[in-house]
């Protein structure tokens, strides 16, 4: 684990931070002076964010002649900006919309989606709440559906003390808002919205951290990189609680809040030395990247099937 990814990430969420080439040995994708230079622009989502700019980071320290940045504007942010042609690379934590598809058609571009890694939303409460261990997804409903004037504990559950609920979350342009309204609430977008939005994760942290009746939704990277911050809820999704861990993503067992991460290359873009470059070594490399950045790493078949369509898109 990488114990100042944290930080990092921090940094990146900020605004859009230059990861700046650095040279030196090893851990690239390449050698030193390997002969490729030029800028790769990547921008979206909050949740995959951390795993690209390790990714990126890495991958300078081989290339010392490309620079890459990396911005956090939320998915659908970050969907605006490449098709709008300001971004070769978009993190989606969703999959593309019909919409977006358009968008970017009526710009001449055209984008290629890859799933880098996969991902569980992780419902979280502060590490105080000693009542909430597990909680079905009827009940999520009730606090998170639309017009919910669910404000207390005991609202939820008669069982649990009289403490008020505080709810943080994604902001709209996320793709976390989306998957999770759709798996809890039935329809992508349905919620409630007097509560704590955010397109930084980071932002959710410190609000469930700072309040014992709070409750929250990020992916699990988040979870990990700030565990003793924010607890994990087990979810019960009918079948009994499970609750949100590598393992049971991978598995399939977390449900309904598992789901895929994608990035999405621009087609002109994926023609260019540095890009192909990049993108190859970050599948060469996933194990150990998804492992170090706290992601669910691809299964053997996912694996797979990148590299095919890594081979259709560069021609090799």
């Amino acid at each position: 684990m990488r114990p100042n990814l944290g930080k990092a990430a921090a940094l990146v969420l900020a605004g859009g931070v230059l990861l700046a080439a650095c040279g030196g040995d090893g851990g690239g994708g390449g050698e030193p002076g390997s002969g490729l230079s030029g800028d790769i622009r990547i921008d979206g989502s909050s949740t995959v964010t951390p795993l690209i700019a390790l990714a990126a980071e890495d991958f300078q320290a081989g290339n010392s002649g490309v620079r890459v940045t990396v911005g956090t504007s939320g998915t659908g942010g970050g969907f605006e900006k490449f098709c709008n042609g300001e971004t070769d690379i978009s993190m989606a934590s969703r999959a593309i919309k019909d919409s977006e598809t358009q968008a970017c058609a009526a710009k001449g571009i055209q984008p290629l989606e890859l799933i880098v890694a996969n991902d569980g939303l992780s419902v979280v409460v502060n590490p105080d709440n000693d009542w909430a261990e597990c909680l079905t997804v009827a009940q999520l409903a009730a606090m998170w559906e639309p017009g919910s004037r669910v404000s207390n504990w005991n609202q939820v559950d008669p069982s649990f003390p009289s403490q008020p609920l505080e709810l943080f979350g994604a902001g709209s342009d996320s793709g976390t808002f989306d998957y999770f309204t759709a798996a809890v609430n039935g329809e992508e977008g349905a919620t409630r919205t007097d509560y704590n939005p955010s397109e930084d994760d980071n932002v959710t942290v410190t609000g469930v951290a700072g309040d014992k009746g709070a409750l929250g939704y990020f992916g699990l990277s988040y979870l990990l990189e700030n565990e003793g911050k924010v607890k994990g809820v087990a979810i019960d999704g009918g079948s009994g609680c499970v609750a949100p861990s590598t393992d049971t993503v991978q598995a399939g067992t977390y449900t309904p809040l598992s789901r895929p991460l994608f990035v999405y290359v621009k087609a002109a873009s994926a023609q260019r030395p540095e890009v192909q470059a990049f993108v190859r070594y970050y599948f060469d490399n996933q194990a150990s990247i998804t492992d170090e950045a706290l992601f669910v790493p691809l299964t053997d078949e996912q694996v797979g099937k990148a590299r095919q369509e890594l081979a259709a898109i560069t021609g090799g």
